[in-house]
Formats: structure tokens, sequence, C-alpha cells
């Protein structure tokens, strides 16, 4: 593996699962702009593709996890606490409030990197990022996934491997619109964090299974690697192995060309 692929050295306890992320810059780029956060203390994992051009980009997946990790954390320690002088203060659906703290902290990234995207005056060259994650919040049955742009979640179960995000792309706008000619470039984003004042990113539940395997994978892999090729890689995942497994798939990813950065990071349960 090339001398600037970042890694963890074991796998880390999240709650009910374990994962490792492997990042690489691939054989093209000069510098990496993809960023994998795995958070133990809030059983958090997400990976973000930046995007502005040299230093912007790593710039902007960056300060958004960290956005993103801050809220989340506000959210652990404040989540279940009823004020006593509030009357009408109620107990909350906990997966309903888990939800709403996850959009919160997207918007919170999104008004960070739009503010610094302004007051840096970088309107003509934007930064901005990709956002896909997962989160368990402690005592939580479900999982909470969330996702703007088009670096994407998997899930394999029971021998099938699932796409449970939609690339917010040009691209794939115009294949759910029945185009199959003159389509634009794959990469073409809709949403993304920073560039505009707001977006509207997609909040989802899953309920996760003994045995289930979450990948969150920026387009440098998927763009790269055909997905039964993955469902193939993902199907001889262990608990114990998962860091092989993240190898397996970068390998993929530089032997079809690496031409992007790639990043591949697995929850196994």
């Amino acid at each position: 593996m090339d001398s600037d692929t970042l890694t963890r050295r074991a796998p880390i306890r999240l709650g009910d699962c374990h994962a490792f992320g492997l990042t690489d810059t691939g054989r093209v780029r000069r510098e990496n702009q993809d960023r994998f956060l795995i958070d133990a203390a809030l059983n958090f994992v997400a990976v973000a593709d930046g995007m502005g051009g040299h230093a912007f980009g790593a710039r902007a997946s960056a300060t958004a996890l960290d956005c993103v990790a801050g809220k989340l954390a506000d959210h652990a320690r404040t989540s279940g606490v009823i004020d006593p002088e509030d009357p009408d203060a109620t107990v909350q659906d906990a997966c309903a409030c888990a939800m709403r703290a996850a959009t919160d902290a997207l918007n919170h990234a999104n008004a960070t990197l739009h503010a610094m995207n302004l007051r840096e005056r970088l309107a003509q060259r934007s930064m901005g990022t990709t956002l896909t994650g997962i989160w368990q919040p402690r005592g939580a049955a479900s999982l909470v996934a969330f996702h703007i742009g088009d670096s994407r979640l998997y899930r394999y179960r029971d021998g099938k491997l699932m796409q449970l995000s939609r690339d917010q792309t040009l691209y794939q706008q115009a294949i759910e619109n029945g185009a199959i000619e003159h389509l634009p470039p794959r990469n073409v984003l809709l949403q993304a964090l920073g560039p505009l004042p707001s977006i509207a990113p997609v909040v989802q539940t899953h309920a996760w299974l003994p045995g289930d395997r979450y990948l969150l994978c920026s387009d440098g892999l998927h763009g790269e690697v055909p997905h039964g090729e993955i469902e193939a890689v993902l199907a001889e995942v262990t608990s114990r192995g998962i860091e092989e497994t993240c190898r397996r798939l970068v390998a993929l990813a530089l032997d079809a060309g690496g031409k992007d950065n790639v990043t591949a990071v697995i929850a196994c349960f």
C-alpha cells in the first residue's frame, strides 16, 4: 500500500459493533481530501469526501466531521434531560429526537462551511464536502443513517449487498428520469455541505441485526469497483478480519485505476 495511506491500527469497538477505516490518495490525485471518523464515545462512524481544490477539500471534510461529531456529543449530553421548571415537559420519542439531532448536526456543519466560504470569499471556488454517517445513540435499538452528496452507505445481510443511500448527483437524477443517452458526468453533485446556505439531507433509521456489515465509502471506491465485487469481498469479512477487508477494497479501487481518493470504513455487528 502507498506510503500516504492513513489507517486505524486496529478495529474500534462501538457499542454493538467493531469498526475499521482506511483511506488512500489514489494513483492520480496529489492530495487526499477524503476523511473518515470512528468515534467510540458517540457510537458514530462517518465518511466525508471534500471538494474545492488544493487544501480546501481536505479542510472542508475535516471541518464537517468535527462539526457533526460536536453536535451529536451535545445531544448525547442533554438527551433525556427534562427541565423540572417546565410544566409542559414530556419524554419524547428517542428515535425521533435522534433523527432531529442528526439533521441539526448536518445543518450546523453546512452553516459553518458556508460562513467560511463567504468570509474567505470563496464563492468562485467554494469548498464543500459530502458526508455519510451512521450513529447508534446510547440505548437505541436502531441506527440513525444520514447522508448528503455521493458518498455511500451499504449493508451486507444474508448474502446480499444493498445500497442504503441514494447518490445526490445529476447523473442519478437523469437515470431516475429515464435518460439513457447524453448522460451528465457521474460526479456532478446536487447537494453538498458548504456551497449553499441550505441543504436537504436524508436522515433515516435502520434496524440492525447480528451479522450485519455496513460499508461507508467515498466515490473513489464505488465509482471504480463494481457492486458485485464489493459484495464478494464483504461476504468474507468477520469482526476479526475487517482490517484486511478494508485493504482489499482499497486495493481493488487502486488496481482499477485509482483516479480519485478512496476511503472505506466497515462496521461489523
